[in-house]
């Protein structure tokens, strides 16, 4: 057992005061419908107006209930994640990041979760992080060739002054404190952001643009009778 815990959680002492509150205000729910029930043959179109709509105000009491009938009260502490990694040995981490529209999904967003995932205080040969595009898309592609050039220079920055906002769009997003980095590193995420940016733009990748043959071989699969819904595996690493 962990001598120094990640977390604790405790069930709340209200949850008798919820649940007797719950079951009274049930009770006086099916009164009030077979109130209604009974004046039918009384008064047909009003008793049905109001029973439709204290059914529609009971059935959104109801699925809002279960929130408070086991409430949990919930405490962290971020502070012993160093001495837990020294008793305990590391498992390996995989991770699944999934898109599917780079129009829907800009692939600069979907970037920036990879990035913030990649940046984790974890070892980093017991993490593996993967991408799939079921629309297959070539600019999603181009994003994280353009991020993998980022990161070469984000995550050495994030480990080096403990960062704990790991997006760069959210770290740069707010006021951050500036190391001797800082600026170039900003500097390079906005030409990243540029970049990817036209590419969306112009919804496709310019292979005239791209330098590495290597690069150029994997997007030469996107042929004109590639579609989203018909498409060969694309398996880029």
């Amino acid at each position: 057992m962990l001598k120094a815990p990640l977390h604790t959680s405790n069930l709340s002492p209200k949850r008798w005061f919820y649940r007797i509150y719950t079951i009274i205000y049930t009770t006086a729910i099916f009164t009030l419908v077979y109130h209604h029930c009974c004046n039918l043959i009384h008064t047909p179109f009003t008793t049905v107006s109001l029973l439709i709509a204290d059914l529609v105000l009971a059935f959104m009491w109801a699925t809002w209930q279960p929130f408070f009938l086991n409430p949990i009260h919930r405490q962290v502490f971020p502070e012993n994640l160093e001495q837990v990694a020294k008793e305990t040995e590391y498992p390996g981490l995989d991770m699944f990041v999934c898109t599917a529209d780079p129009f829907k999904e800009p692939p600069v967003g979907v970037v920036n979760t990879v990035l913030s995932v990649l940046a984790y205080d974890y070892p980093t040969e017991k993490l593996s992080v993967y991408v799939s595009d079921d629309g297959g898309s070539q600019l999603t592609l181009f994003a994280f060739m353009e991020a993998a050039k980022f990161a070469k220079h984000w995550l050495p920055y994030c480990k080096k002054y403990n960062l704990m906002d790991r997006s760069p769009e959210v770290y740069f997003g707010k006021d951050p404190s500036f190391f001797p980095e800082t600026s170039e590193l900003q500097e390079m995420y906005e030409n990243m952001k540029a970049t990817v940016g036209k590419a969306v733009d112009r919804g496709t990748v310019d292979l005239d643009q791209l330098s590495c043959d290597r690069t150029i071989e994997a997007f030469r699969k996107w042929t004109p009778g590639f579609t989203r819904h018909d498409h060969p595996t694309v398996i880029e690493v």
